[in-house]
């Protein structure tokens, strides 16, 4: 069975870690890279959005998966390539036992796995990949399609945390879910203490805020009173920068040092913004990011002032 896992490019996420990186080899700062964030490629979203109904219009999903395709294409082409592309939940549309979910799911895995094989695929879940109320069911069936719903990994030198967000939106359902992601967060974070990481760098689909700390509470960022305890746990372990996606639009914003970076989606916008990716380049001293347009990064690639900050190629 791990020899069938490890050709399997949608579940290198096992033991609560990244099975495409060694962490031994991975300790040690190597010099700057880069790695892609997508987020809510959210296959049926398009046609339920401008059919209005987006309990039950997903039952198309063409121009979605043109668009994932292109996101593929546009990665492929990069050089130097990227250490890893992440995509932060949001998968497909479809909830949990709903009636197109296994047919986006598939034609999502079928788009993916055309990804470069040297660049691993890092998957968070969103609330439609494991349901606004996650159960242990439903976070079992995202874990057999994607691999585990948290878990941490090192690439040169830098630590990275995958975090499950719906279990801090509402975990009323498996409360002993929640509990145990919050005690190994815990444990991870003293981990990274003793490792003298260079930064640490979190990954989940919810955002924390969308602009500021304090904002009121809605459906787009957690509830204050869990937000205010992440955020200062974060903080204090020194966590310079959190990425995440479901809100279909770039946002963003600071709590004390800590950089809350809101992604739009590579499917439908439901702001201004447009189908994109965000390029992460991480150095010694910082995390710079900027977003690009699937159109943007297929046609032009990288620009020179991030390219700059990358180690010559030879």
């Amino acid at each position: 069975a791990m020899a069938a896992a490890a050709g399997n490019v949608f579940l290198r996420a096992r033991g609560r870690t990244l099975t495409s990186f060694r962490a031994d080899a991975e300790y040690q700062w190597k010099g700057p890279f880069y790695f892609i964030q997508g987020t809510d490629p959210q296959f049926g979203l398009m046609k339920a959005w401008t059919h209005g109904d987006t309990n039950n219009g997903d039952d198309e999903w063409e121009e979605d998966m043109k668009l994932a395709e292109q996101a593929v294409q546009a990665i492929n082409k990069l050089n130097p390539k990227p250490k890893f592309f992440v995509l932060c939940g949001d998968l497909v549309h479809g909830m949990p036992g709903t009636r197109w979910r296994n047919n986006q799911l598939q034609d999502l895995k079928d788009v993916l796995k055309n990804t470069n094989q040297d660049i691993p695929l890092v998957f968070a879940s969103g609330n439609h990949d494991v349901g606004n109320t996650p159960t242990r069911e439903t976070i079992d069936d995202y874990c057999k399609n994607w691999g585990d719903d948290y878990f941490s990994f090192w690439v040169g030198g830098v630590f990275f945390l995958v975090l499950n967000s719906q279990l801090y939106f509402d975990s009323s359902q498996c409360p002993e879910l929640r509990q145990a992601q919050d005690a190994w967060l815990d444990e991870q974070l003293a981990v990274a203490a003793n490792q003298k990481c260079k930064h640490i760098i979190v990954f989940q689909h919810i955002p924390l805020f969308l602009s500021k700390p304090d904002e009121d509470h809605d459906y787009f960022n957690l509830d204050k009173s869990v937000r205010q305890e992440i955020m200062e746990k974060f903080h204090k372990a020194g966590i310079k920068t959190v990425f995440s996606g479901h809100y279909h639009r770039n946002a963003g914003g600071f709590y004390k040092d800590l950089e809350m970076v809101v992604s739009s989606a590579i499917g439908c916008q439901l702001g201004k913004d447009t189908h994109g990716l965000r390029v992460v380049v991480v150095t010694e001293e910082k995390v710079v990011h900027k977003y690009y347009s699937l159109d943007e990064l297929g046609s032009h690639g990288i620009e020179k002032e991030l390219l700059d900050l990358l180690p010559k190629q030879k």
